[in-house]
């Protein structure tokens, strides 16, 4: 019997290597795509700066086809992108923008169409927005309108004609702040018993993807995290 397969984006990342680690210790075959290989996956898509939007989307369209032959396949996670704070008047404004774009819309857009080629009738797409963006974030612009969109893209996915395959669904969760390294490095006098460790967000995704966790297809789920536990809550 052939394992269920993966592909995460993003899966060098922090959270990245969280879910391709948690993936893989419940057996399923796990393709990472990021500029660093992670030596956990199964496969690894490496990207190259180099390359702009619809050149990187096809590299990576053409590798999946390639590892997947031609089979589908059961996830496709988005865990990349970043921060970059700033607001209307800062001089960064532009190149901010253009970056949280990159980072978290582009990679969202390139992971749904993916799913639209590759995933399974019946498969997971699940991408991260972020607790902030439900609202104005006049203090970081171009962070706040990238994952504005993608919010916006998970409820495009889930609709009827979207061209996602048959009965697949396409979800997101919006936390507050996940517990990685780099956090703690710039928050180092953070209340850390009120972050979402990066395993939660993992097993979440795993758990929706097996079908041990229900879940509504174009929903958006605010990840709250207080005393050390976590709640998906619907937006």
């Amino acid at each position: 019997m052939a394992l269920r397969h993966a592909v995460v984006c993003g899966g060098s990342g922090a959270l990245g290597r969280s879910v391709v680690s948690t993936f893989k210790a419940a057996k399923w075959a796990v393709t990472s795509v990021d500029f660093r290989a992670n030596d956990d996956a199964s496969h690894n898509i490496l990207l190259s700066s180099d390359m702009d939007f619809e050149a990187t989307g096809r590299h990576v369209e053409a590798q999946v086809a390639s590892i997947a032959a031609s089979s589908k396949v059961d996830a496709i996670v988005n865990v990349a992108g970043g921060w970059a704070g700033g607001n209307l008047a800062s001089e960064d404004l532009y190149k901010n923008t253009a970056l949280m774009m990159s980072q978290s819309l582009n990679s969202s857009v390139i992971t749904a169409r993916l799913a639209a080629l590759y995933l399974k009738d019946g498969g997971l797409l699940a991408l991260v927005g972020a607790s902030a963006a439900t609202d104005a974030t006049p203090g970081m612009v171009g962070y706040g309108l990238a994952k504005a969109a993608v919010h916006h893209l998970v409820k495009t996915a889930a609709a009827p004609g979207s061209g996602l395959p048959a009965d697949a669904k396409a979800v997101a969760v919006l936390p507050i702040t996940i517990d990685t390294p780099m956090n703690r490095k710039f928050n180092p006098d953070a209340d850390y018993s009120a972050w979402t460790p990066v395993d939660t967000i993992s097993q979440r995704f795993l758990d929706w993807a097996t079908g041990a966790q229900p879940l509504t297809s174009g929903a958006l789920y605010r990840v709250v995290t207080k005393g050390g536990n976590t709640d998906f809550v619907l937006v």
